[in-house]
């Protein structure tokens, strides 16, 4: 995974502006957490991680609505805001990332594309989100692809607010 300068630029932000991170993942199965524990003082701004694989465990941590993550099987756009928002509060930190998604295909629920659902937020409140596409890759892959993606868009997403 080539993540070094999306972590360099994201660790300037954090440290020049005294805010905190936190994550909170499904898909990329801990990738996150362990890029960002790998930047240069991550405990001057990472306040950790919450890896939340199945329904009950994210609407018992993470707070996310139970009826719709049935619904969707828990990877929509709302689940990943959902998870962003409520890591920040579980976390005490500034800003908080969810992903959701599918890193394998699910014949049975009739899944042939690799997507995922991320999303920022800031001090709880949504910033972004979006839906990211992986090309057809194996399971290991695609959690490192949008690990890689993610640490990119947030980079860029929190040089973005330092400009407002």
């Amino acid at each position: 995974m080539n993540v070094e300068r999306p972590l360099e630029r994201i660790k300037k932000y954090m440290l020049a502006r005294h805010e905190t991170l936190a994550v909170a993942e499904s898909v990329t199965s801990g990738n996150l957490q362990a890029a960002f524990s790998l930047a240069e003082d991550a405990t001057s701004f990472f306040q950790g991680g919450i890896t939340a694989y199945n329904l009950g465990q994210k609407a018992r941590h993470l707070k996310i609505n139970p009826i719709h993550g049935e619904l969707c099987n828990c990877v929509s756009e709302q689940v990943a805001v959902e998870m962003a928002e409520q890591v920040c509060e579980l976390f005490s930190s500034d800003w908080g990332i969810g992903i959701t998604g599918y890193a394998a295909h699910v014949p049975e629920l009739d899944i042939n594309e690799l997507h995922a659902y991320c999303a920022f937020a800031h001090r709880g409140q949504k910033t972004v989100s979006r839906k990211l596409k992986a090309p057809r890759l194996e399971i290991r892959e695609a959690q490192e692809y949008y690990a890689e993606t993610v640490l990119k868009e947030f980079s860029k997403t929190v040089w973005a607010s330092k400009r407002l």
